[in-house]
Parts: structure tokens; sequence; C-alpha cells
């Protein structure tokens, strides 16, 4: 299993592997990375998590603050060749250790409808189909989902 360290969003290697994750997503949704840039912005976070396997960055994963006990999962994503190992798993794993250190209760996030891995990864880990959550801009292929967290 690769190694997991808590960064903030100013780290390199989070910001190169989220540019992957956008050329991914603008490939499966035929969009445009200014479609979603507001949405997807990530500064200042200190949430931020990387996976290293033999000193390179593989996988990423980050959280924003919902509400006094909710946390929204962000940016969540693995090099597509090492994919089917557990990383995203453990990824997802350790951003709620990390929000329930905090004190946090509860985890959103917002996923896609062609992304049917991440949604069976999600169901998994306890995740649930919910309804749009407050703060989210619902774009027609969303698909919301929540965890309780204690």
């Amino acid at each position: 299993m690769p190694t997991m360290i808590r960064t903030n969003s100013e780290n390199p290697d989070f910001k190169r592997l989220t540019d992957l994750l956008d050329d991914e997503l603008c490939l499966l949704y035929n969009t445009q990375k200014a479609d979603y840039e507001e949405y997807n912005r990530i500064t200042n976070l200190p949430t931020v998590i990387l996976a290293y396997a033999d000193n390179a960055a593989i996988g990423c994963g980050c959280f924003k603050i919902h509400d006094e006990k909710t946390i929204e999962l962000k940016r969540m994503f693995v090099a597509p060749a090492l994919r089917g190992k557990g990383i995203a798993s453990a990824m997802v794993t350790e951003l709620e250790h990390w929000a329930k250190q905090l004190g946090f209760q509860e985890a959103v996030l917002e996923t896609g409808n062609k992304q049917s891995e991440a949604i069976s990864m999600y169901q998994k880990l306890g995740y649930s189909i919910s309804e749009k959550t407050g703060q989210n801009h619902e774009i027609g292929h969303s698909v919301f989902m929540r965890k309780r967290l204690v």
C-alpha cells in the first residue's frame, strides 16, 4: 500500500494530480476545464492527502468544511494505471479519520453518473446516495452521497 501524507493545497504534487483529474473529467463528460473551475478550485486548504509509491505522487484527495458537523470530500484521484488496488479506498478512509479527529460527524461528496467505479467504491465504504447538499452546484450528471462518520 502506498504511503499517505497530510499536506495542503499548495503542494505541487496535489496541483499536478488535480490537473490530471480535470483532464480526465473533461474527456469523460465532454466539457472544458473553465466550465467547472469555480467549483473545483481548491486554494488555501489545509486538509489534503497525497498517496506516494516509489517516491511518486499517485493519488490525491481533500476535504472542505461543509458546515459545523460535515465535511465534503473533493478532488479524489488515483493514477489510472494504479486503480483497482485499494488506493482510493485507503485515501477516503484516511480523510474520514482526519475529519473525525477534527470533530466532524458526517461526510458528503459529489461524483458523476459516468463514474460507476467511484460510486461503487463509495457505497462499499458506507456512503449512500442522497439528495443534493446545500452548497453544491447541481450538474446534470451529479450523484450526491453521504455517510455518518461516528
